[in-house]
């Protein structure tokens, strides 16, 4: 059903109807500076299910061509030099490095053995990366095992840690090590008390996933194929494999388990096998993630066959049972469930008879949504989210088990680090307003100790802050949770810069947490909102699968009727209003102000899809048909062309300003997606309004970014923003 036209003689009729093509393009000027023009069009269409869609820049998805990296640099050279002119950008970058050093040391990802060692990553007050640290006990003194910026001097490209996982008795390390903002690495094994490597470093590494044996003796760990670099796009991360390291005979090549290596299993060639031991048992369990589709599955064998490649895998659930999470502890097998239950449950299987219809419903469905699951020694603790804010549970064990609702010192985004070698857990609470506190929950009396690893330091602010949530009714009546963050001395007046921000897929959810972006934006007189759209998981599987494939469209429709009951309120005006969201957010972005134009002032879509219909062409694409849908059926397709923001782009109409940000190493939305984007856009407008590439060539999806990089990208944003809405300080001379 798909069928590609390449006509030239079609240049008179059919490029005067859609994109008329210049021969000589003229450079846009913006603060005083030539951006260069689109490149020439190119003549694409093809015809899905009968219906004919043009892609005129197809050419640029060759980002390696040398016409295409020229235009890109020039780009990319023109935005920077605009930013810069812009008067108030370094006050919003001041601001933000100031923010960072009076908050202190940063401590993130916290892990703890058996045994009392504690791991985590430590980023000290005014550096930019963290370092991978550890302690014998909270007492212990603390030792840098991988410092990123050494590694960043030495190799002259940024380098980030990506992930560590120790051995259960804390003697050896397996960390992730990336370079300029790439998902795919290299895997290093260290000795944990010499710092020393005990093997070579094993590349082909994207999210590894490492889970060690109970005996400390070998791992298994994710890779991707060889030759993988030489694939088609679509293959690239086909066929990933769970690999298996016996360190007494090292061979990181041994595969325990692919897609392809047992296709009696029948699972999509982007299917993926999380491969692990099961303590207490003689058994291996695989844990399959279906892309970005949710819902797990779950197999069993011996782990004697599987540490051999032999394995013969028993299903003990497919997709039908709706499983979102597991855990494991007290014999016990638990699981999270959205089946008959949108706002999910908790089961439990007994680890000796893994039958699903014996499966004992622990924690029913009620009227908060149930987030996640963690098994401790004696406990399973589950976080609930009731409204905005998120209740922590105990349930003891025992029959029938005892459930508690645990006292918190904050109200606010509540996580949890458990461990079920040990009875008590770690703690992390944070709000909109406050800043993030750990803290240690005694297993025995549910008491909590603050836990700190660094000196604790509280934020100094300049002005109250507050946040308000309120439920705007979208297009169809549907009210939806909306998140708004402003200075308690806010006048609604209509006048007040407001950003909108949005995501809205995979049943993600933007939880409260405290954000020095944020707090310079709204410290400045600005309204940041966070519009909980459909697609998202606020309120449970429902929420997300009515902004899912067919749906998806209620998704940026969520986010014009936030924007009008803004408007309509006074928060802001449509001069006033920026939209802004990154990656699945671009399609909140791109088809809020594609739809509607008038209503936003600027849209800042980052590391975005934005062309749907070839969405699947990416590396990262296929593994998200569970998602956005696939044009080989009908009714897929039909709502991918309705969500491409690159195909709804209309000649003659003047859209907001639009600064696309992308880091040019991106696996999982190609940079391409934006190169299109902006030059269709750019040419429907013919510099009727800025469309900027800001293109950061250190930089990948965002992870591993450092936090200088943070930084400046989030003062060209606000600046990017402020510019637009006309704020005197940052009007370029």
């Amino acid at each position: 059903m798909i069928k590609t036209i390449f006509n030239a003689v079609l240049l008179g009729l059919w490029g005067l109807s859609h994109w008329a093509v210049s021969a000589q393009p003229v450079a846009f000027k913006f603060a005083g500076v030539d951006v260069p023009p689109p490149l020439a069009a190119q003549i694409v269409q093809d015809t899905y299910w009968g219906v004919k869609v043009d892609d005129p820049y197809r050419f640029l998805e060759q980002v390696k061509d040398p016409a295409v990296v020229t235009w890109m640099k020039a780009q990319a050279e023109a935005t920077e030099t605009i930013l810069q002119r812009i008067p108030g950008r370094l006050s919003i970058l001041s601001a933000l490095k100031e923010k960072e050093l009076v908050a202190g040391t940063l401590i993130s990802s916290i892990y703890r053995t058996k045994d009392n060692r504690w791991f985590y990553l430590k980023r000290a007050q005014g550096q930019s990366q963290a370092k991978l640290v550890w302690r014998d006990g909270l007492n212990g003194d603390e030792k840098i095992l991988v410092d990123p910026e050494q590694i960043t001097k030495e190799k002259g490209k940024p380098h980030a840690i990506q992930s560590f996982h120790p051995s259960p008795d804390g003697k050896l390390i397996a960390y992730g090590l990336h370079a300029s903002g790439a998902e795919i690495g290299s895997m290093y094994l260290l000795d944990v008390v010499t710092g020393q490597e005990v093997l070579p470093p094993i590349d082909r590494v994207r999210f590894a996933g490492a889970s060690w044996r109970e005996n400390g003796q070998g791992l298994f760990f994710s890779r991707l194929r060889p030759g993988y670099e030489g694939m088609k796009s679509t293959e690239r991360f086909a066929d990933t494999g769970r690999y298996y390291l016996d360190l007494k005979n090292p061979n990181p090549e041994l595969r325990v388990f692919s897609v392809s290596q047992y296709p009696e299993l029948k699972l999509p060639s982007f299917a993926t096998g999380s491969v692990a031991e099961i303590k207490g048992t003689s058994l291996a369990g695989m844990v399959i993630n279906f892309g970005v589709d949710r819902r797990l599955a779950m197999y069993v064998a011996d782990l004697d066959q599987v540490l051999t490649g032999q394995a013969k895998w028993k299903e003990v659930f497919n997709q039908s049972a709706n499983v979102r999470e597991l855990d494991i502890g007290q014999g016990h097998l638990y699981l999270r469930s959205a089946l008959n239950a949108p706002r999910f449950k908790v089961l439990k299987l007994k680890l000796s008879d893994l039958d699903m219809a014996k499966a004992e419903t622990l924690l029913p469905e009620s009227e908060g949504v149930l987030r996640t699951i963690t098994a401790t020694q004696d406990a399973l603790y589950v976080t609930r989210r009731e409204g905005v804010n998120t209740s922590l549970l105990r349930l003891s064990q025992g029959s029938p088990a005892v459930l508690e609702k645990l006292s918190l010192p904050l109200e606010g985004n509540v996580s949890v680090s458990g461990s079920v070698d040990h009875k008590d857990l770690v703690v992390a609470v944070s709000s909109w307003t406050q800043p993030l506190r750990r803290y240690v929950v005694s297993g025995d009396n549910a008491q909590l100790t603050r836990l700190n690893l660094a000196p604790p330091v509280e934020p100094v602010q300049k002005v109250e802050v507050v946040a308000k949530e309120v439920m705007v009714p979208s297009h169809d009546g549907v009210k939806v949770p909306v998140s708004i963050i402003m200075r308690k001395d806010t006048v609604l007046n209509g006048q007040n810069p407001t950003i909108l921000y949005g995501y809205g897929a995979y049943g993600t959810t933007e939880e409260p947490g405290r954000s020095n972006g944020v707090m310079t934006w709204v410290e400045r007189g600005g309204i940041y909102v966070f519009a909980h759209v459909r697609g998202g998981g606020a309120l449970g599987s429902q929420w997300h699968e009515a902004g899912q494939k067919t749906t998806k469209f209620n998704t940026w429709k969520d986010g014009i009727a936030v924007a009008e009951w803004l408007v309509a309120n006074a928060y802001t005006r449509p001069s006033k209003l920026g939209i802004y969201g990154g990656s699945a957010g671009g399609i909140f972005v791109g088809r809020a102000m594609t739809e509607r134009p008038d209503l936003f002032a600027a849209a800042v879509p980052s590391v975005p899809v934005l062309d749907m219909v070839r969405s699947e062409q990416r590396a990262n694409g296929v593994a998200n048909i569970p998602e956005y849908g696939t044009v080989k059926v009908e009714p897929e397709f039909q709502a991918l062309l309705r969500n491409s923001s690159y195909h709804a782009i209309q000649n003659g109409i003047r859209y907001p300003a639009t600064m696309l940000m992308h880091g040019v190493n991106d696996s999982r939305v190609d940079v391409w997606q934006s190169l299109k984007f902006a030059s269709r856009l750019a040419d429907a407008q013919k510099g009727q309004q800025a469309v900027l590439l800001r293109l950061d060539y250190e930089a990948g999806h965002g992870s591993g970014s450092s936090a200088n990089q943070a930084n400046q990208r989030t003062a060209d944003l606000q600046a990017f923003m402020l510019w637009q809405m006309g704020v005197p300080e940052f009007q370029p001379q």
